[in-house]
């Protein structure tokens, strides 16, 4: 039979989207009387989707994201200092071309990681290698490759990211030895490459983070110059929010 054997070229090939696409879009093919070219045309498109789509999954995976989050269920209700334009401008990745750290601010629980995460998921759908690490964590893994002699292969890791996303930087103060393997990250990465950074701390307050000054200055200058910054204001936690939310989804079967 025709379709069993371009089902069986296609996957020999790894042609995926078109092995599952091609009996769909036949039907449509003839249904419509599309001309050949046009039936090739879809049949590519399809394929070019599903490639799309495994990267993308594939690229998350190895962002290793706290969590799932979406541009799109952000509540404007609440981030009412986030418009419609803001998270458009924001899904169109400007500061990724623009080559611009973006500074994520706002007390505990007003939904920076959340939006960082929604970011990132976007990088990954567009392609761009991203990873997520709280900072904490971050220096862990910088001691842990340290001790073990591959220090120099990790920060080359992070350094090939298109985008890294630093988790919750202020949460505490910096040792030297931390500070200087911050510096080497962000060294290498300088107009190269931008992150994203979550932060209850204004950027004015990260000098004090820091034990040396001189270290200190270096490593904020590389942060905010350039950079867009986006402030989350508000007296209720969007967690809790989120919570309340989900709790009364399933309370009306909407999760069940």
């Amino acid at each position: 039979m025709m379709l069993d054997q371009v089902k069986n070229l296609s996957h020999q090939m790894r042609l995926f989207g078109i092995h599952q696409a091609c009996e769909r879009t036949a039907a449509e093919a003839l249904s419509q009387q599309l001309h050949p070219l046009e039936f090739l045309r879809l049949l590519l498109e399809e394929e070019l989707l599903s490639r799309k789509d495994r990267t993308a999954k594939a690229l998350m995976t190895k962002a290793r994201f706290r969590f799932r989050a979406d541009l799109e269920d952000l509540d404007l209700t609440f981030h009412k200092d986030l418009t419609k334009a803001k998270i458009k401008e924001l899904s169109e990745l400007s500061f990724l071309h623009n080559l611009e750290n973006l500074l994520i601010l706002g007390k505990t629980g007003l939904g920076k990681t959340h939006l960082a995460i929604a970011l990132g998921k976007r990088l990954c759908q567009e392609g761009h290698a991203t990873q997520f690490l709280p900072v904490n964590f971050l220096f862990e893994e910088i001691q842990a490759a340290k001790a073990a002699g591959r220090y120099l292969n990790y920060v080359r890791s992070l350094i090939k990211a298109k985008v890294l996303i630093l988790d919750d930087l202020g949460l505490r103060n910096y040792s030297h030895e931390e500070a200087t393997s911050l510096m080497d990250i962000l060294e290498e990465r300088y107009h190269k490459a931008p992150l994203i950074v979550t932060s209850q701390v204004e950027p004015q307050g990260w000098l004090k983070l820091f034990e040396d000054p001189v270290i200190a200055e270096a490593i904020i200058d590389r942060l905010i110059h350039p950079s867009q910054k986006i402030t989350l204001k508000g007296d209720k936690s969007y967690r809790e929010k989120l919570s309340e939310k989900k709790s009364g989804l399933k309370n009306h079967g909407g999760l069940g």
